[in-house]
This record gives C-alpha cells, sequence and structure tokens, in this order.
C-alpha cells in the first residue's frame, strides 16, 4: 500500500494511482476488478462509464432474468476498442459504481486541492 494512493474502492474492484510510474502514466488510474486491470486516463474512465450507461440502458435481455449470478449476457466495451467485458447484472451495477465513484472522488480531490491552493 505504500506505492499507491488509494481513491476508491467498492466489493467488486478498487481503483488507486501509483505513486511511482513513468511520467506518461502519472496522471493515470489503475482499476482493477475480477481478474482484470486497467489502466486508465480521465478521459478512458469517462469513456469508459458511458459504455458502462450504454449498456445498462441498452440491456432488456437482462431485465427479468433470475439467473444473474452465472449469465454473463451483458457485453460492456472497454476505453480498448479490442475488449469487451462479458457481465451479469449485478456486476455491470458493481463496475458501474466503481467507475463513477472514482470519477466523483477525482473531481473531489481536484476540486478541494484547487480551494486549498486558491486556485
Amino acid at each position: 500500500m505504500q506505492d499507491i494512493h488509494p481513491i476508491y474502492h467498492n466489493t467488486f474492484g478498487f481503483a488507486f494511482q501509483w505513486k511511482r510510474n513513468s511520467v506518461k502514466d502519472i496522471m493515470k488510474v489503475q482499476i482493477v476488478f475480477r481478474d482484470t486491470g486497467l489502466l486508465l486516463s480521465k478521459e478512458e474512465l469517462h469513456q469508459f462509464s458511458k459504455n458502462i450507461k450504454y449498456t445498462k440502458d441498452n440491456s432488456t435481455l437482462c431485465k427479468d432474468c433470475t439467473n444473474n449470478d452465472s449469465c454473463k449476457a451483458l457485453l460492456v466495451d472497454s476505453p480498448a476498442k479490442q475488449i469487451t467485458f462479458a457481465m451479469n447484472a449485478k456486476e455491470l451495477a458493481a463496475v458501474e459504481d466503481l467507475v463513477e465513484g472514482t470519477l466523483f472522488q477525482m473531481n473531489l480531490d481536484n476540486f478541494l486541492g484547487g480551494l486549498c491552493s486558491g486556485d
């Protein structure tokens, strides 16, 4: 935990920034859920959030499903065009909370940092 700055977590995953990383990656956020880690810029996090909302809003398939835990019928595009995540409704809600909570915390930290520095 000494090498990271925790940002947000829930029961599905967590988000953090590395303390020591290359200059190009210092502003990126590591999102970890299931067996996956994504190193994303803030813009990519916003795109992932949009992708999650799109899947959630356009998936009538899982609205009345009683087999939520084992079925992974929801496909969520990642910010990397080659990668799509197969999820169930519970996982979709959890990853949405993870991404939205991370963005909220980053914006709050930025706002509070601006207040403290007089910007």
